[in-house]
């Protein structure tokens, strides 16, 4: 580890070299995100693009602003310019302004006016060099100082690829994890073992695979391994104070009203309020028989059953388009640019921002017509919907949520449970029909638990719902092969000792430490046949979920899906009420493949399913 007084120096270095240009409140937010790591290679990546932000299209601006003359091709290349401060400098709140922009191009204009140099296309071109040369010159140092540095810790995971010419093929590495992480893990996972370290972006993530490995993820407390250093880039959605925003006090107040809201006792009213929404959707959209995409489906399903179990009826029966249209503008802002420039200045992230205020506004007034009734009104609604705990949920210091804070609330249980389960109840249906004999032991059951007097036609209970093992077996094995989050991250605080096969690793504060559910739960040794819809590996005898942390299908440890009761009861109810009303057939001859380009992963391609409506329900 390199020392950290140089480090500083050197920030102090570039930041008075660069504090003429918009690109000076960018780069100390890189250079202070990136030293957090105390890593050599960090810093020089810091300095590699400085150079590179600062020389191409500051020269360029100079050069437009010189008002020399130009080839015609040259002179509109150059008026173009001053827009490549835009998506960078933008990223930065009420930053990136054209002012600022004319500003430093005219005090650096000024300055070479003063130094007596003249402005030619030969000085323009050798700043570009001398800017790539800077680039590739630190870029190469990094790769070799940093794999010096890490190679003679004989505690640290091993690198993957730490030697290579320009980083080549830490390029193609990345360039592979970015096609098909699964893939990328799990090949590396066969040549490096269960613990190993990437590099990427300057930033050095360790993987951890495995039960044991991966058991130090879930019990390390938050000043351990932080959530909020990783997940930050959700505060435009969410909004300031929500979630992964907020102190720990705060965040633990959030999350205990949360859970107050999902208890046994309010499941139960919600039973009813999904199948009648599940039912009314059916007798709408699908009919007697026909082709439809399983996955669109289960997804508008989804959402209207949650809007009315977590908005309430208010918002379901008045508010619930625009709700939903408002969801699709937040859902559509989150995207790969997002987790590096939350703020960048993107079509995307503008919708995003307005459909935020709007769904601000319309809470707003959906709380104030709530607090407007009298006690008795109140009562006689009886309402057992989220939004009514979080209105009435109060902080430590007898301060209530805002109403900022209750939307943002709102919206981040939509966002954790929306795609989820959409995705997980797809998969489900996919596997049980595409399977015969598991799709009639499904019937089987089905016919046994509403077997009384008023067969399969009476409401589902909660008691019900509990008395699906088979059902449930499958939702969680379908959650084994395709989890809708591949990758979870957090920020290591302090520094950490992961065991793994009988070695200790030391894995420093400032990396960032990452496990994969999807190959977590593929491993052979921990679940054999990993490739195979098996939903009977949950039941006795075999229980291959026993081992602390091996299913990863709501996370774990102190970290586990507070939700994942309520996803149980809305998938389960949702596939009981399809699976007695309809023979499903798969359409296509193979399952699809998973959307990796997502940042939920769920089914990409060819969903569609043949249903015909059964003769007696």
């Amino acid at each position: 580890r390199i020392c950290p007084m140089i480090e500083v120096f050197a920030t102090f270095v570039l930041t008075g070299f660069l504090c003429y240009t918009p690109f000076g409140a960018l780069t100390l937010r890189m250079t202070t995100e990136l030293l957090a790591s105390n890593s050599f290679s960090s810093l020089c990546i810091v300095v590699a693009l400085c150079c590179t932000c600062y020389t191409v299209p500051a020269t360029l601006t100079i050069f437009h602003n010189s008002r020399r003359s130009l080839p015609k091709k040259l002179k509109n290349l150059c008026a173009l310019a001053p827009l490549a401060y835009v998506p960078i400098a933008s990223a930065l709140p009420n930053f990136g302004k054209r002012a600022a922009m004319d500003a430093s191009a005219t005090a650096t204009t000024k300055g070479f006016f003063l130094l007596g140099i003249e402005i030619t296309p030969a000085l323009v071109a050798a700043v570009c060099l001398f800017g790539i040369i800077v680039v590739v010159t630190f870029f190469v140092v990094s790769t070799l100082v940093g794999a010096y540095l890490r190679s003679n810790d004989p505690n640290r995971p091993p690198v993957v690829n730490p030697k290579t010419f320009l980083g080549s093929s830490r390029l193609f590495t990345f360039l592979e994890f970015s096609k098909s992480p699964l893939k990328c893990i799990t090949r590396l996972h066969n040549d490096y073992g269960k613990v190993f370290t990437l590099n990427m972006m300057g930033q050095n993530i360790t993987i951890l695979l495995g039960p044991e490995a991966q058991e130090p993820f879930f019990k390390s407390s938050d000043d351990v391994l932080s959530q909020s250093e990783v997940y930050g880039f959700m505060k435009p959605v969410f909004g300031a104070g929500v979630v992964y925003d907020c102190p720990a006090r705060a965040r633990q107040t959030q999350f205990q009203s949360m859970a107050y809201g999902l208890r046994n006792s309010r499941l139960k009213t919600y039973v009813g309020k999904i199948e009648r929404e599940t039912q009314a959707y059916l007798d709408k959209k699908w009919g007697a028989a026909g082709t439809v995409d399983l996955h669109t489906a289960l997804s508008e399903i989804t959402i209207l059953t949650a809007s009315r179990c977590l908005h309430g009826d208010d918002v379901r029966e008045q508010l619930f388009e625009e709700v939903a249209n408002l969801y699709h503008d937040l859902d559509q802002g989150v995207t790969p640019l997002s987790v590096f420039f939350p703020y960048a200045w993107t079509t995307a992230h503008a919708k995003r921002d307005r459909a935020r205020k709007r769904m601000v506004d319309l809470f707003s007034g959906v709380i104030k017509a709530r607090r407007a009734e009298t006690p008795e009104e109140s009562k006689a609604k009886n309402r057992t919907d989220i939004l009514d705990v979080f209105m009435n949920a109060k902080y430590k210091d007898g301060r209530g949520f805002s109403d900022d804070e209750v939307t943002g609330l709102l919206i981040a249980l939509l966002f954790a449970g929306q795609h989820t389960s959409s995705i997980t109840s797809t998969w489900t249906a996919l596997f049980i029909a595409k399977d015969p004999s598991i799709m009639s032991r499904i019937s089987t059951e089905q016919a046994t638990v509403f077997s009384g007097p008023e067969g399969a036609g009476r409401p589902v209970t909660f008691d019900d719902v509990n008395n699906m093992p088979l059902l449930h077996d499958c939702m969680r094995e379908a959650l084994r092969l395709h989890p809708p989050l591949v990758l979870l991250m957090r920020k290591v605080m302090k520094d950490l000792k992961v065991t793994a096969d009988g070695r200790t690793y030391s894995i420093p504060k400032g990396d960032t430490v990452m496990i994969s559910p999807s190959v977590g739960m593929r491993l052979p040794s921990v679940f054999p046949n990993p490739d195979t819809f098996d939903p009977d590996r949950f039941s006795e005898p075999r229980s291959e979920h026993k081992t602390p942390y091996a299913y990863l299908g709501f996370g774990g440890g102190m970290h586990s899906c507070m939700g994942q009761a309520f996803a149980f009861v809305q998938v389960k109810v949702v596939l009981s009420v399809l699976f007695r009303r309809y023979d499903i057939e798969v359409v296509p001859e193979e399952l699809p493949e998973c959307d990796y380009e997502a940042m939920v992963v769920g089914p990409k391609g060819d969903c569609r399913v043949r249903y015909t409506k059964k003769a007696v329900v």
